[in-house]
């Protein structure tokens, strides 16, 4: 079952909920026949990278609330990571343009490598604190991941899978998201936000229950010519 998330790498909600999806998925005793495809989306699409900018003042100036609002309302939310076992550095953290990050996670899709290019870019985003906006940490991303360092770039310095991540853009707003983390499942059902992993748990239950359900059933040819030496419910037969 194709389960498709709607995610942006500077969201702090999105690297809750991918941890909170995955403490579910691994209770599930289907969870190998589960399908993870992460698509982009951006928050803020016309954010111009910047060295100067903290994300608090970030969230003061986009939200409209004074500095002290700003660090308090992250607070909140480091201490929601800290539940779901991550570690949130909003002191040191960069707000960035994640379209070339997008790009470079279509990119490591190709290699299969798309989940790892997503946590990663988390990890360094929220924290290590790196500039995800800045070409040559997305390189060094890449390269820790596995990829190509001389593809990347190449990527990087192309327009290559820029229509990609604005396809999954478009689709999001075909199907109505208007935030994220949203997590369909089947193109069935919904999940939106960081939802506890028990949330997560039911639906991915009941969506693969309802999934399997509309799976075609094996029939096999038979190459014998007798149906001797067999047992079944009647017993055994020579």
């Amino acid at each position: 079952m194709k389960v498709e998330i709607w995610s942006d790498v500077m969201c702090p909600f999105c690297y809750i909920g991918k941890r909170h999806f995955e403490q579910a998925i691994e209770k599930l005793p289907f969870k190998d026949e589960i399908e993870v495809d992460w698509k982009s989306y951006q928050l803020n699409p016309e954010y111009h990278n910047t060295t100067s900018e903290t994300i608090y003042d970030y969230l003061a100036r986009s939200k409209g609330m004074p500095i002290e609002q700003a660090k308090q309302m992250t607070k909140q939310v480091v201490e929601m990571a800290e539940n779901a076992g991550l570690t949130m550095d909003f002191d040191h953290n960069k707000p960035a343009n994640t379209f070339n990050a997008h790009r470079l996670i279509h990119l490591a899709a190709k290699h299969n490598l798309q989940d790892l290019a997503e946590e990663k870019l988390f990890e360094a985003h929220f924290v290590e604190s790196r500039n995800i906006g800045d070409e040559s940490v997305l390189v060094d991303v890449a390269v820790e991941i596995g990829l190509d360092k001389a593809e990347a770039e190449q990527v990087l310095q192309s327009d290559q899978f820029a229509e990609a991540v604005r396809y999954d853009i478009y689709e999001s707003q075909n199907l109505g998201i208007q935030g994220v983390p949203y997590f369909v499942m089947d193109r069935k059902y919904g999940v939106s936000g960081a939802q506890p992993v028990q949330a997560f748990t039911d639906a991915l239950t009941q969506s693969f229950v309802e999934w399997k359900e509309t799976q075609p059933k094996t029939k096999l040819t038979s190459l014998n010519k007798t149906n001797d030496a067999i047992c079944d419910e009647n017993g055994c037969e020579i």
